[in-house]
């Protein structure tokens, strides 16, 4: 026999309909402003048609009750007036004082069988006595727990004719007499047989007012579920107007941002959606006319600068030829043109560079940059580019330290590109170095590798860590540069390293310094998920 299972304590699936409506619902209730206008209207449209029939039917159950109530009190005071009249009249006749009630109640019982509603003679008043005692005169099968307590304290003594609300039970059933809610009636006659006052309970049956009541729920209940739904579907009809040519214009402009220029709006007719539709369109067209110049001044300005620093190598070359052989010979020059020579040299130096940042970025804005790729180690970069920026370090003042962390950090790259980039980094942060050391960590995973150079320099202001990688921007333009930069490096480097998939961050603060991040996925066809390097500095997390 098969052992019973027992029941795992884990998340049961959701049928895939049903959990894919789960997952959709509150993505679709805020996405969609019909549905919020929609379901708005509707609930608050359910709660005063609700609030409404609430009051129509109170309103309703009190004119029904008041209007039973007027009625029995008047029918049971003329049942009594009958009473007291035919006791009048039998004064001259010697009769019993049982007799005489029998003479009393049974008329009034005869007439509640025909008349729906039920009748108690209660025992002489003043003795204390109950109705449940015995000695009471009641309509068969009725229950004599239907009279209510307070009802029969109150007349215990002489009282004029009073009414409440009852429940009114039976032992069997009785014709014309439902039980449930009912109203009770009382009133109090002499017996000239024994001058006895006793009181007379009539029991009415409030079945018909419940009925009533019922069916004016029913019939308001089923008008306010046909006005929602009116109310519902006209708001839905409204907002559609409204909403279905703004999400058109949400689509076109989704069209537009993904570079389909050529896309408009259609205008029909001439209320305020169609001028929306009009001032959409030429919004639009002069977007588009705009975008196709800066597109075609972009593409001027590339094809300018990639001519030019093609057209400038040859001259170049020339005037590099010419200014070697004035260097050689500045020894046989007096001081002025020996210096002039040496200047001649320096600024040629200068200007090779800045040519050939030039060609760079034109290759890049080309897309003709290509990579070689080979396993390389960033620590050996590290190393080589401190090796090569020492010189410059020194005249600073500057010390260069690298923090290996003594294994390599492997990435897939092009050596010359990474090399470039690191170069970049820390000229720039000797550059910018009030004192101290310049810092360069070197860290990696199984999925990426990083280098973080840190300076403690003037620091960046707000925004400007975006800003320090466009093309020939300085944070201070009238700082001196002592590496000869060009204010293309940090260019070439971020596009050198969006070519190997990696990332090229920095972060800043004013007087705190700044550090820049350079991150490599392990293979070129990684995608990048994190840094093995903190972007932030310790020091700086310290501080803060």
């Amino acid at each position: 026999m098969a052992e019973p299972t027992t029941p795992t304590r884990g998340r049961e699936r959701l049928p895939g309909g049903l959990g894919h409506a789960l997952r959709r619902g509150p993505s679709f209730w805020r996405r969609s402003v019909q549905a919020r206008v929609v379901l708005s209207t509707a609930v608050l449209s359910a709660v005063v048609i609700g609030i409404v029939g609430w009051v129509l039917i109170q309103q309703t159950r009190d004119g029904l009750l008041e209007n039973r109530v007027d009625a029995v009190v008047s029918e049971a005071e003329r049942e009594t007036e009958s009473a007291r009249s035919a006791l009048d009249s039998a004064l001259g006749v010697e009769l019993d004082e049982s007799a005489q009630q029998q003479e009393l109640v049974q008329p009034i019982i005869a007439q509640g069988a025909t008349r729906g509603f039920a009748v108690v003679l209660s025992p002489p008043i003043g003795e204390g006595s109950r109705l449940s005692d015995g000695g009471a005169k009641f309509t068969l099968g009725l229950d004599l727990e239907s009279v209510p307590e307070a009802l029969e304290d109150r007349f215990d003594v002489a009282s004029p004719t009073s009414w409440t609300y009852t429940d009114i039970s039976t032992t069997r059933d009785v014709p014309g007499l439902p039980e449930g809610p009912g109203v009770v009636v009382a009133s109090q006659v002499r017996l000239p047989a024994d001058g006895h006052t006793y009181t007379l309970y009539y029991l009415y049956p409030l079945a018909e007012q419940e009925e009533t009541l019922a069916l004016v729920a029913r019939a308001m209940l089923t008008a306010g579920t046909l006005l929602l739904v009116l109310v519902a579907g006209l708001t839905w009809l409204v907002t559609r107007q409204v909403v279905t040519p703004i999400r058109m214009a949400r689509r076109v402009a989704e069209r537009l941002a993904a570079g389909q220029l050529q896309e408009r709006l259609r205008v029909r007719g001439e209320d305020d959606l169609a001028r929306l539709a009009t001032s959409f369109n030429q919004m639009a067209s002069n977007l588009q006319k705009q975008i196709r110049q800066l597109e075609e001044l972009s593409r001027m300005q590339r094809r300018f600068v990639s001519d030019v620093s093609h057209e400038l190598r040859t001259p170049l070359t020339t005037v590099r030829m010419a200014s070697d052989v004035l260097h050689d010979a500045r020894e046989g020059f007096g001081p002025v043109a020996g210096r002039a020579a040496e200047l001649l040299q320096t600024e040629l130096d200068r200007f090779e560079t800045l040519l050939a940042d030039l060609l760079e970025i034109s290759r890049f804005d080309a897309g003709a940059a290509v990579l070689d790729a080979e396993d390389v180690d960033l620590v050996d970069v590290a190393h080589r580019v401190v090796d090569m920026t020492r010189g410059l370090a020194q005249q600073r003042g500057i010390r260069v330290v690298v923090h290996d962390p003594g294994v390599s950090c492997l990435a897939e790259a092009d050596v010359r590109r990474v090399e470039r980039i690191v170069r970049n980094l820390i000229t720039n942060a000797i550059d910018h170095a009030e004192s101290g050391n310049v810092d360069v960590y070197v860290a990696g995973d199984d999925h990426a590798s990083a280098i973080a150079v840190r300076d403690h320099g003037v620091g960046l202001g707000p925004g400007e860590s975006a800003m320090v990688f466009n093309r020939f921007w300085r944070a201070d333009p009238a700082r001196a540069r002592s590496s000869g930069g060009t204010g293309l490096g940090l260019s070439i480097s971020l596009e050198d390293a969006h070519l190997h998939g990696g990332w090229l961050q920095a972060w800043g603060r004013p007087g705190q310094g700044a550090q820049f991040r350079l991150t490599l996925p392990r293979r070129l066809a990684d995608a990048l998920r994190h840094s093995p390097l903190p972007l932030v500095p310790e020091d700086a997390r310290e501080s803060a």
